[in-house]
């Protein structure tokens, strides 16, 4: 029997991965479910992935690259900037439900797992999370939904942790699952905060300095 192309072989065994952490997380996951699942030997599995970090961390690579692709498709169709945050609520709730998102649930509920995988260089939530809204956080600069008095790389950060918070806190005002209470609760609050000028900076004291004096 021929072997299938690397390629090919690959994408079985990451299919596998992806559908066991789906199913049961980081830790749980083994590489002999992974060999059972995909239908091969763990000798064979090894000749592609000589541990568990390695393997999970190719899957977290793959699965990082579909979760913002699909993520941009969508919200590049969405004109304002209210509406693609709101958006992005729901998109980052779909973790618990869609595999395509599942690489932001395992970042919050399998942080030390996840790091061990996906080393370092992905392990930053927030900074990619920025990162990712920085075009987004711009082009609503310049069609005047964001004062531009406002440093647009702080706000992009402001928006990420903003997006974690909605979608992973629970809170008793604002139902994450409804996308018309997040749109009303970004168009009183964030909104807002980002139309208007930016107070000046005063780099002799903050305000906590002061009320600690």
């Amino acid at each position: 029997m021929r072997l299938q192309p690397a390629t090919t072989a690959t994408a079985r065994l990451l299919d596998a991965t992806e559908k066991l952490l789906a199913d049961k997380g980081i830790r749980a996951t083994t590489m002999q479910e992974v060999a059972e699942r995909a239908g091969v030997s763990r000798a064979w599995l090894y000749r592609h992935f000589p541990d568990k970090p390695s393997l999970i961390g190719a899957a977290i690579v793959r699965l990082n690259e579909s979760f913002w692709s699909d993520a941009r498709t969508e919200l590049e169709r969405i004109p304002t900037f209210d509406r693609q945050v709101a958006a992005g609520v729901r998109i980052g709730r779909g973790a618990y439900d869609d595999p395509g998102t599942l690489l932001l649930r395992l970042r919050t509920t399998e942080p030390d797992d996840f790091a061990a995988c996906a080393g370092a260089g992905v392990t930053g939530l927030v900074p990619d999370l920025a990162l990712f809204w920085r075009p987004y956080v711009e082009a609503a600069a310049q069609r005047g939904e964001i004062h531009p008095g406002h440093d647009l790389d702080e706000v992009a950060e402001w928006v990420a942790r903003v997006l974690i918070s909605l979608g992973t806190v629970p809170g008793d005002t604002v139902d994450p699952d409804d996308t018309d209470v997040v749109l009303r609760h970004v168009r009183r609050y964030l909104m807002p905060a980002l139309i208007t000028p930016p107070p000046p900076d005063d780099p002799g004291s903050s305000g906590l300095d002061t009320a600690l004096a």
